[in-house]
């Protein structure tokens, strides 16, 4: 589903350049829940940021669900995500002046989805997430735990394959924090791919599959691989 093969990222820094990733190979399969760890600088949201096609490798090859994505140009890399990928960030990304009804329907609006089509699954996601009686609130009258099920809701309001999280919980609290993580692992329950990055070592030991980067390489990987 998942098929990285000889990896390379190198960004700019001034005159220095830095090998954020180095040839990396990774794979995952349908239903993996797999936690990517390692220290700050390791490379662990560059190689996320590539899976979820918002960034290009300098080298190597991406299949995913038997398409090349290296190949393809920005628009169609973008229609790709669209339809395959969701992602939970740590600081949310909901848009301030939107409903948290509005947030979850953009990626149907976005999609061209016909509108009762948009109403009804926004509606079944507000009710599923627990948020329903709080559909007309904007981010800014919402707890972090509730705005994190809006961002959820809008990510997998797609029916996405696989779900990007990075640090999904890194901005909330313990409580509002293992909410989150059980809807993001009955989420995979249901079969979509969940790759997380995290620092918790709680939260990587949830994981069935844990990934240690070091150093912008692959360091170890544990648990159940595909």
């Amino acid at each position: 589903m998942i098929r990285l093969q000889h990896i390379e990222r190198v960004f700019q820094v001034g005159e220095e350049e830095v090998h954020a990733l180095h040839d990396v190979d990774f794979s995952a399969s349908k239903g993996d829940y797999i936690a990517i760890m390692g220290p700050s600088g390791s490379g662990k949201s560059t190689l996320l940021n590539i899976i979820g096609l918002l960034d290009r490798p300098d080298g190597g090859t991406y299949e995913l669900d038997n398409i090349m994505t290296t190949t393809l140009d920005e628009r169609q890399q973008a229609d790709v995500r669209r339809h395959k990928i969701g992602f939970v960030f740590q600081f949310f990304h909901l848009v301030p002046r939107l409903t948290a009804e509005q947030n979850i329907e953009l990626p149907l609006l976005l999609a061209g989805v016909e509108k009762n089509e948009r109403n009804r699954r926004v509606q079944e996601a507000l009710e599923a997430f627990g948020i329903g009686d709080r559909a007309r609130h904007r981010p800014d009258q919402l707890s972090g735990g509730q705005r994190q099920r809006v961002a959820i809701a809008r990510a997998t309001i797609m029916k996405p394959s696989v779900i990007l999280a990075d640090e999904p919980t890194g901005n909330l609290d313990r409580a509002s924090g293992n909410d989150v993580v059980e809807i993001l692992e009955e989420l995979n329950a249901q079969g979509i791919t969940l790759i997380m990055v995290t620092h918790d070592p709680q939260l990587g030991e949830r994981a069935k599959r844990r990934i240690i980067m070091v150093d912008g390489s692959i360091e170890g990987d544990t648990g159940t691989k595909s």
